[in-house]
């Protein structure tokens, strides 16, 4: 009676020290999110100040429907992991939308040894494709499309302007957590994104 009693009682009991080293792992893996953030946004030492608009509260980039240039459905699971800078453009790219993804290129390159931490992405608004010389110029550029509405409704911009105005900066958690304004300085958003990945032990 008594072994077939601990029988019994032992299945649960290893459920709950699975559960328990389960919760150790992701605590583990939770504390370089955590501290990050805490860094960048609690600590601030006296006269620190940032370039960029920082989104509060963060939110979430939702999936928007997307789809690259081959017209297969494109995933923002898939730069999870890594920082992003976002520009939001039609397909025609006036010169400011060039100015914006040359201005991303370059900035992601001064980060020299850290640049693989960084992802760039042009989300076009319509239905119109790039100019295949333009992304020649572009290499590694993510290019999706998607519908103008979901961006909008995603990004939040000021009274003032819209989501082609900025160029965004998605954190490797996927949310939106800074906004750089129209007509950004790039030696002022570099200066920004390194501070990013100082603070950030992921990504």
């Amino acid at each position: 009676m008594t072994q077939t009693g601990n029988q019994a009682a032992q299945p649960p009991q290893v459920v709950r020290r699975a559960r328990l080293k389960m919760l150790a792992i992701l605590f583990v893996c939770a504390v370089p999110v955590i501290a990050s953030y805490f860094t960048y946004y609690v600590i601030r030492p006296e006269g620190r100040t940032n370039y960029g608009d920082l989104v509060q509260p963060l939110r979430e980039l939702p999936e928007l429907g997307a789809r690259d240039t081959q017209g297969q459905p494109a995933s923002l699971s898939t730069l999870r992991g890594r920082w992003v800078m976002l520009v939001v453009a039609p397909g025609a790219c006036d010169d400011a939308c060039r100015q914006r993804l040359y201005e991303i290129r370059q900035v992601r390159l001064t980060t020299g040894k850290d640049r693989d931490r960084v992802e760039r992405l042009w989300l076009v608004d319509d239905a119109q494709q790039p100019d295949p010389q333009l992304l020649a110029q572009h290499e590694g550029l993510h290019v999706w499309h998607a519908p103008r509405a979901a961006i909008t409704a995603a990004l939040p911009v000021t009274a003032a302007t819209q989501a082609q105005d900025h160029i965004w900066v998605i954190d490797p958690l996927g949310n939106v957590m800074m906004r750089f304004p129209s007509n950004a300085d790039p030696s002022k958003m570099k200066k920004d994104l390194a501070k990013l990945l100082r603070a950030s032990r992921v990504g």
